[in-house]
């Protein structure tokens, strides 16, 4: 009983803290999209963008701050040497939990470059937070479905379009543009419905990842490869918060990508598709086999 009333009280303490660094750190935020969104000057908007990442990884910085002043947790990390700030960045992970991305935030915040996420063109519409996102530079894209696309064969290659218009600004300035392959967070039940012929994973996407190299091959020719292994039961958010989820174990590994991935179209090149489903699939093979061990230490 007193076990567990420590452990709430740290997460309501975490939440609180979380809450508040988010809620200051909104003010000079939103106030440097608001002037991006004013003035349409180029030069603006970059020192705009800028301000506004070094608001986000301050804000980062005070999130490590009291995770490791209340959090307690036991890393066992390997693979932060030889990372440059000013770098390009292809950076996937394994996902199981919100908790993975606070992890990386935790980890790579100010080793590599702000890490960007492609974000749904809805969100863009989301009150006070879709502004914050666009003066950060996330980008934004449009997917069709295969269902939409039969009934709109016009549409078809659209997305790809929105995706390198998207990527158009990250051509003149460092980047990581983080991209999980399986697409949605690992769970027992989703991967007995996918069949997965791995162990601790759901199947990669290639999809998604090939769209990046396609609008930015040139620029990003390092993939960071992520794996993050729980050693504890409960690994969500509040687990985290509460300080339950403890032990954890990360690799990352550096790799080049393949130099003839850069700029062919995943959706119209079939043998540019069948290489790199080869690729993606060797690293999820891989991966799965490090969970393993790492599960079994």
């Amino acid at each position: 009983m007193l076990k567990s009333f420590l452990e709430n009280t740290r997460g309501l303490t975490s939440a609180l803290l979380l809450i508040a660094n988010t809620l200051l750190i909104s003010i000079p935020l939103l106030s440097f999209a608001l002037l991006k969104l004013l003035i349409p000057l180029p030069a603006w908007r970059a020192l705009m963008g800028k301000l506004a990442v070094r608001s986000a990884e301050f804000w980062i910085s005070v999130n490590s701050l009291w995770m490791k002043t209340l959090l307690n947790l036991k890393l066992d990390v390997s693979g932060l040497e030889n990372l440059k700030h000013d770098g390009y960045y292809l950076v996937t992970a394994n996902h199981q939990s919100w908790t993975d991305i606070l992890l990386m935030q935790y980890l790579l915040n100010r080793r590599i470059p702000f890490m960007k996420f492609f974000l749904k063109q809805e969100l863009i519409y989301v009150p006070v937070i879709g502004l914050c996102w666009w003066a950060l530079d996330f980008p934004f894209m449009k997917r069709y479905s295969k269902e939409y696309l039969k009934k709109h064969p016009e549409k078809q290659g659209k997305d790809l379009e929105s995706t390198l218009k998207a990527c158009e600004k990250f051509k003149t300035m460092p980047v990581s543009i983080v991209n999980y392959l399986e697409g949605t967070r690992f769970t027992e039940a989703k991967q007995q419905k996918q069949k997965s012929p791995y162990q601790h994973l759901l199947k990669p996407r290639a999809g998604g990842i090939s769209y990046v190299l396609t609008a930015l091959g040139e620029q990003v020719r390092t993939l960071l490869n992520i794996t993050i292994c729980y050693h504890d039961d409960q690994i969500g958010f509040w687990d985290l918060l509460c300080g339950r989820t403890r032990k954890i174990t990360i690799r990352i590994e550096q790799s080049n990508i393949p130099n003839d991935f850069s700029g062919r179209n995943y959706q119209q090149d079939e043998q540019f598709r069948k290489d790199f489903q080869i690729w993606v699939n060797q690293l999820w093979e891989a991966k799965d086999k490090q969970l393993e061990e790492l599960s079994n230490r």
